[in-house]
């Protein structure tokens, strides 16, 4: 090992040289150090922040080449774009290789005069290759295998937000190679994560590096949107023609189909936009990312397929059409904005409606909807700074006054009132009460005469409720069918509170009342026809509407509550 005054030398004329950086950000130095001196490392980094320079730079200094294993395809074709245009040698296998490429690289791997210095694989490919093992092996006994790292290294964990089955076999990799260095990077792991990655990785005493998750240039809001669709592509096709004019974007998007159909909503409003997602045909993935890359597509409507490791500096929004399924992915996806420290927006679009969609998703996730309502509360939540409420949720210690009003809580100040919602919360849990005896066949017919209905808006019925489930007063329920899943709505563990007439509910409200945030401008046209097709539905008897053979997932228990407390508005 050279002494380190030689190493900080040779680091800091490739860097300036090759990487055509000036300096190093927060710990990248430190972290680089420590891996170029042989230490098994953990760094904990933002999105955005320079993690991958943290084996990039060590393996241009090194002689033969990194392990670089990634879990996207998407990543591996950012990040050889990037080293291709700086003159590094980079190549990669995948599924997708054919096989006259995977035959070259193999070759290099134990070649002296292979000039390639990072080899990027999936974690499938490791998994599933003997040749490649077989060919590690002997790069490994040829002193030719310098470094690994593993990128997004939250995946080995069940725990984690993004878990793949393949990253748990990573552990043979120390096993196998037990003298290489071994570095995980992350932007988003909890200490309880990083200890089960650890284990996974069989690196028991890694030294740990975790810079603040605090990105200062990145403007954090959420807006309230309503069940239709129409309005909300409205809203975000006038968004990004007035706010973000022929400045570069994502659109995140729940599923592929929505992908597809809101991108071409987008460009039948005259927005450059094109769908990323998993079921293309990878040579149309590949078009669409260097074509946005290079600025000739504006906006990439996407899945989470187009997520980690996409390096585009100047990206000036990031939109969620809907909730993440979780803060992890969220600061995830919001974190491709602003990389190059300049002011970026992440903007998301909140419905009732996404509860539930996403809630059939993640239900079989190890705490996927103790995950998801987390998200939920982000959203819901009017009086915590933004950045408070992901700090807090990755352990960092967080005082407010570092968001410097760069999210729309703090801007807005103590603009919120506290509310009760006691009469509310009574009224909900007993139409949840006769919803359910009716389904069982029991009780009297005529059930929406005996509910005191209200004269509140839907979008204060639907926080209202959203409000309960996050509280305990209401919990979910699912009824799985071999075609879909069907979420409902039940009675919470503290449900019963509801008996004592001392208990009180509250729920923390805009001044301006819940519409405030929405930005659609037919809202109340909206809500006024729903109120009249939900008077004219009620007149049909209740189990007709309960019992209905095309009924989905979203004509749940949920809107039945909505259909009560509105029916006479």
């Amino acid at each position: 090992i050279l002494p380190i005054e030689v190493v900080e030398s040779e680091l800091q004329q490739n860097l300036k040289d090759v990487f055509q950086l000036s300096k190093f950000r927060s710990l990248q130095l430190k972290a680089i150090n420590l891996s170029m001196s042989g230490k098994d490392l953990f760094l904990v980094m933002p999105t955005g922040r320079g993690k991958s320079l943290c084996y990039q730079l060590p393996a241009v200094c090194s002689e033969g080449f990194t392990l670089v294993v990634t879990p996207l395809v998407s990543l591996m074709e950012d990040q050889l774009m990037y080293l291709k245009s700086i003159d590094v040698e980079a190549v990669s296998l995948n599924a997708s290789s054919s096989k006259e490429h995977a035959k070259m690289v193999l070759a290099g791997m134990t070649d002296t005069k292979s000039l390639f210095k990072l080899l990027y694989v999936t974690p499938e490919k490791i998994a599933k290759s003997k040749l490649l093992m077989s060919r590690l092996e002997k790069a490994y006994n040829a002193g030719r295998l310098s470094r690994i790292a593993v990128d997004e290294v939250h995946c080995c964990s069940q725990w984690g937000h993004d878990f793949r089955p393949d990253y748990k076999l990573l552990g043979i990799l120390k096993r196998q190679f037990p003298k290489v260095p071994l570095l995980g990077l992350t932007a988003t792991a909890t200490s309880s994560v990083l200890k089960d990655c650890q284990k996974i990785l069989c690196v028991p005493e890694p030294v740990t590096l975790t810079a603040s998750f605090n990105r200062t240039n990145l403007y954090y809001e959420v807006l309230l949107k309503d069940s239709n669709s129409v309005d909300s592509i409205s809203d975000i096709s006038a968004l990004i023609k007035e706010r973000y004019k022929d400045q570069s974007g994502i659109v995140y998007v729940f599923s592929q189909k929505d992908a597809e159909t809101v991108s071409a909503d987008l460009q039948k409003k005259g927005i450059n936009a094109y769908p990323y997602h998993a079921n293309m045909n990878p040579e149309d993935k590949s078009r669409v990312h260097r074509k946005w890359a290079n600025n000739k597509i504006q906006v990439v409507v996407a899945t989470v397929a187009f997520g980690m490791g996409i390096d585009k500096p100047d990206v000036r929004f990031v939109i969620h059409h809907t909730i993440s399924k979780s803060i992890e992915n969220y600061y995830q996806e919001s974190g491709r904005a602003g990389r190059d420290d300049k002011p970026a927006d992440c903007i998301v679009y909140f419905g009732f409606n996404d509860i539930f969609r996403i809630s059939t998703m993640v239900v079989m996730e190890n705490v996927g909807q103790q995950k998801l309502l987390t998200m939920v509360d982000y959203c819901q939540n009017v009086d915590r700074c933004r950045r408070s409420v992901i700090a807090v949720h990755f352990d960092e210690v967080w005082d407010n006054e570092g968001c410097n009003k760069m999210c729309d809580v703090c801007r807005r100040g103590n603009d919120y009132i506290t509310v009760d919602i006691t009469q509310h919360a009574k009224d909900v849990v007993q139409i949840v009460e006769l919803v359910t005896e009716a389904w069982m066949g029991k009780g009297p017919a005529k059930r929406r005469k005996m509910i005191q209905t209200t004269t509140l808006s839907r979008l204060e019925v639907e926080a209202i409720i959203t409000s309960l489930l996050l509280q305990g007063y209401l919990s979910e329920d699912f009824s799985f069918t071999p075609y879909t899943t069907y979420f409902y709505l039940k009675l919470g563990r503290k449900a019963p509170m509801l008996k004592n007439q001392s208990h009180s509910i509250t729920m923390k409200r805009r001044r301006t009342g819940l519409e405030a945030n929405t930005v659609s401008t037919t809202q109340q046209t909206v809500q006024k026809s729903f109120r009249k097709s939900v008077q004219t539905k009620a007149r049909k008897p209740l189990l007709s509407e309960i019992h209905h053979p095309g009924m989905s997932y979203l004509f749940c228990l949920s809107h039945f509550i909505c259909l009560f407390l509105l029916l006479h508005f």
